[in-house]
């Protein structure tokens, strides 16, 4: 369980402290934009890589179980997860000035939100928080809350870091897109900040995160050694 743990706080430690903060600032002054990120993906990849084998390896270990969930709540995780899908697939594919070096979205002058980012300006976070949730609830043991918790909280936490960045970086053209949505879902909409409107390609969006769900939803028990509704056998 200390690998699970040192594996947790090397990918919450670079992100929180390095891509989060000003020090990314300092460090892409002395070694460029492309060499840090370079740098900060190849980190990124072996901290998902390292937390995976450590997750692994808890599961082997003594491992205490919490709680267990109803069976009720394990056959409704499958439509927790399809919402997590919606939320992330559709929030990789549409125009989002939060995104990856996706800020000409808002340095171009059209501050205006399209698609899902109406619900919420971080999507794709949000369908992290909603599919780690669902896993720790679901599973209960402590390997299960060390690994998830460390995607909830970085997601959760991710979506502050982006809002500074973004500000520190835009100004008042980031508080102009900023009032026009919300972190939190639904909150611009329900406060009359925004309305929610489906773009014209909507609909090839909303298709691939069901693909992308029913690819998961079948493939579940032979990627991870688990059925994703208790007793199903797909195959």
């Amino acid at each position: 369980m200390l690998g699970l743990w040192a594996a947790a706080a090397f990918f919450l430690g670079i992100h929180l402290i390095v891509s989060g903060t000003r020090l990314r600032d300092r460090i892409v002054a002395l070694t460029g934009e492309w060499v840090y990120l370079g740098l900060f993906s190849a980190a990124s990849a072996g901290g998902i890589l390292w937390l995976a084998i450590a997750y692994n390896e808890a599961l082997m270990e003594p491992n205490r179980l919490y709680w267990v969930a109803p069976a009720w709540l394990a056959h409704l995780a499958p439509l927790f997860m399809l919402i997590a899908f919606l939320f992330a697939v559709t929030g990789l594919t549409t125009p989002n000035p939060t995104a990856f070096r996706s800020e000409r979205f808002i340095q171009n002058g059209d501050a205006r939100p399209k698609g899902v980012v109406h619900i919420t300006r971080h999507p794709f976070l949000w369908g992290v928080m909603i599919w780690a949730t669902v896993h720790i609830v679901v599973n209960g043991d402590k390997a299960s809350i060390i690994f998830f918790g460390t995607f909830l909280l970085l997601a959760a936490l991710g979506t502050l870091s982006i809002d500074e960045k973004r500000r520190r970086m835009l100004g008042d053209q980031w508080d102009a897109f900023a009032r026009l949505t919300s972190n939190v879902p639904f909150a611009a909409i329900l406060a009359g900040r925004t309305r929610f409107r489906f773009t014209e390609d909507a609909w090839w969006r909303i298709l691939a995160s069901f693909i992308a769900f029913s690819l998961v939803l079948c493939g579940h028990l032979w990627l991870f050694g688990v059925s994703p509704i208790p007793g199903w056998q797909p195959y």
